[in-house]
């Protein structure tokens, strides 16, 4: 096919990235964007002023001039916008999680295969350059085989606004927003195994809103390992930055973020060195994602992470939610 036509939904700080991305990704460009209109129209405006502002959502994802749309809306809209975009014909890149639970998700990865269609899910972690430089420490057997590991989705002093707080439009708190980061992060890292276990406690301790803002899981995998990973929004101190994860194997530790790795008795450590990064969430993890999004359109295949990969980490969400409730550990059937 030819130029890939890409419309955004969402103008917010993902959808700017997204919209970079598009602009940065050969063979593709930018069809336009809807936005709501919140100031986020006017930043549209003066970063791509010569870029189409479509009236609705309706009138993007059913539009002519465009090929895929990519869904950077509040959760509680994911469903139904790529629903609609994929009857559409579209294919679709939507941000995580990819819904606001698994049954929604499950009915859009069978759209999306009924259609033939990409549904690209935005586990964008897979992209960064230091976690693929780790995953290839992994997968070269490096610190041996992996025994546990640790993740973390936190915000330190400081937690977002709107729609994020609100269970009726984000299905849940700092888990949904940031520990889905960590969770498809170490999944990547070691793998992607297959959870069979999930042991949680989740709870409301730092702001005044109806959704989490704490929580520590325990993940057991097929493959033996055990994940523990911790989520949060305003903690006084986090151990990483977003998506940071350790893994320790029987051989040596690596980590990302501060990305490094040591080894047995002897060896000396791999301190690597990477391009300095404009911001944690670096334009080139988005550059990276659009860049799978296309190849996956372009040679009919589905994209990683696609839905597979999207489930799962809902699955291991709605069971932490059920576990922090109950007292008890959750067993997912495979």
């Amino acid at each position: 096919m030819g130029t890939i036509r890409v419309g955004v939904l969402g103008f917010g700080f993902i959808g700017n990235l997204h919209s970079q991305a598009v602009q940065n990704t050969a063979g593709m460009e930018l069809a336009g964007v809807w936005t709501r209109h919140d100031g986020t129209a006017e930043k549209f405006a003066e970063a791509f002023p010569d870029g189409r502002l479509f009236d609705s959502i309706e009138a993007l994802a059913t539009s002519p001039d465009v090929d895929a749309v990519v869904v950077g809306l509040p959760n509680s809209l994911h469903f139904d916008a790529t629903t609609l975009a994929l009857q559409e014909g579209k294919h679709v890149l939507v941000e995580k999680p990819m819904a606001m639970n698994t049954s929604e998700a499950s009915k859009m990865a069978s759209l999306a295969a009924e259609k033939k269609l990409s549904l690209m899910v935005g586990h964008m972690w897979r992209f960064d350059r230091e976690f693929q430089a780790v995953r290839e420490l992994v997968t070269q057997g490096k610190i041996g085989k992996v025994v546990k590991t640790k993740g973390y989705g936190i915000h330190e002093n400081w937690g977002p606004v709107g729609w994020f707080v609100e269970p009726e439009l984000a299905g849940g708190g700092a888990l949904i927003d940031m520990g889905v980061h960590a969770l498809d992060s170490v999944r990547y890292l070691i793998g992607d195994p297959t959870p069979v276990r999930v042991f949680a406690t989740i709870g409301t301790h730092y702001g005044d809103y109806k959704v989490d803002d704490t929580g520590v899981l325990m993940v057991v995998w097929d493959n033996g390992i055990t994940s523990v990973i911790e989520s949060g929004w305003w903690h006084p101190h986090m151990d990483g930055p977003e998506a940071s994860t350790q893994l320790f194997g029987t051989t040596g530790y690596a980590r990302v973020f501060p990305t490094m790795a040591k080894f047995g008795k002897g060896e000396r450590p791999w301190l690597p060195r990477f391009p300095l990064r404009e911001d944690h969430c670096d334009q080139h993890i988005y550059d990276g994602q659009m860049a799978e999004f296309a190849a996956s359109i372009r040679e009919g295949r589905p994209p990683v992470p696609g839905p597979d990969e999207g489930m799962t980490v809902m699955r291991i969400c709605e069971a932490a939610y059920e576990s922090a409730r109950t007292g008890r550990a959750v067993e997912l059937a495979g």
